[in-house]
């Protein structure tokens, strides 16, 4: 090869590596310096919309506060392993700053800098309301730490790869935080705010593309399980167009169907957080999943004949 093709060769890959470095670098936000007298009725309210327990408490123990992680949780690009986010300075997150927590709650992001990976569903929470996000740390350090690491994500290459991330977030990662709809009640706004920040009822209830970013035309629509494991439902008016908004919040509370059925599989673990709301809140939150637009969503695969 031509020294002079081989020099280009090298100069072009290296601009190439410094533009993907570039563009995959981390985005973090400072906090101003403030100081502030933490609500944490508030903060525990957060923590149970949240679905923080739902992934992070200790399997096959009864306490859900004990948040020592080790969870898997399966998809199309690896099994990952919720990590322990209890107050444990060695194995949790008794360490870290409250701007650290802000970083990782609303941007994905690390104390040590890195991106988080999507299954922590960053994309939803980063709406929400900073002063939301401190509360919610400052109730956080109220739990019991618990000893301990989770194991390590299993992710095969090129997904193992954090830095990659940086180019998923800036095809799919909208950080804009919620805005509030001046033409709504403040009830509808809760809902509408609880719903799509803290709430992350799309992350579960929308289809997803081969990259794994939400299908936005199709939002609420419902779809196939992250998971693997079924198909979860259309919750705009298309598949709730029965249901009345007492219906819903009574779901929220109970787990209870309108036809008497109830929640089960992972829908079981979201109630036991939603029912520790308050009940304005799930009010709210019924007012606003009531108001939806149907929207058509994938088909549910055919059963087998049998």
């Amino acid at each position: 090869m031509p020294r002079r093709l081989l020099l280009a060769l090298c100069v072009l890959g290296a601009a190439g590596l410094a533009v993907f470095w570039w563009l995959t670098q981390p985005s973090t936000i400072a906090l101003a310096a403030t100081t502030r007298a933490p609500d944490l009725a508030n903060g525990q309210e957060m923590f149970n919309i949240g679905g923080c327990a739902s992934c992070h408490q200790v399997p096959n123990q009864p306490d859900r506060l004990k948040l020592g992680g080790g969870l898997p949780l399966t998809s199309p690009f690896g099994t990952f392993y919720a990590p322990n986010i209890s107050p444990d300075p060695n194995d949790g997150i008794g360490r870290w700053t409250e701007a650290q927590f802000v970083n990782a709650v609303v941007k994905g992001v690390s104390p040590g800098g890195s991106h988080y990976y999507p299954a922590f569903p960053y994309t939803s929470y980063a709406g929400a309301k900073v002063d939301d996000v401190r509360d919610l740390f400052a109730y956080m350090k109220t739990l019991p730490p618990v000893a301990g690491r989770s194991r390590d994500h299993d992710m095969p290459f090129p997904f193992n790869i954090r830095r990659t991330l940086g180019i998923w977030k800036l095809l799919f990662f909208d950080d804009k935080p919620f805005v509030t709809n001046a033409s709504r009640s403040a009830e509808w706004n809760r809902g509408a705010y609880l719903v799509n920040t803290f709430g992350h009822c799309a992350e579960c209830h929308s289809p997803r593309n081969p990259l794994g970013g939400i299908v936005s035309a199709q939002r609420l629509a419902g779809g196939p399980d992250p998971e693997g494991q079924g198909f979860v439902p259309n919750i705009t008016q298309k598949g709730l167009s029965d249901w009345s908004e007492s219906d819903i919040s009574y779901f929220l509370e109970t787990g209870q169907l309108p036809d008497g059925d109830s929640a089960g599989g992972s829908m079981a673990r979201v109630i036991r957080n939603t029912s520790q709301l308050t009940p304005e809140d799930r009010k709210a939150m019924a007012v606003y999943l009531k108001s939806l637009p149907p929207v058509e969503g994938p088909p549910k695969p055919k059963k087998p004949a049998g």
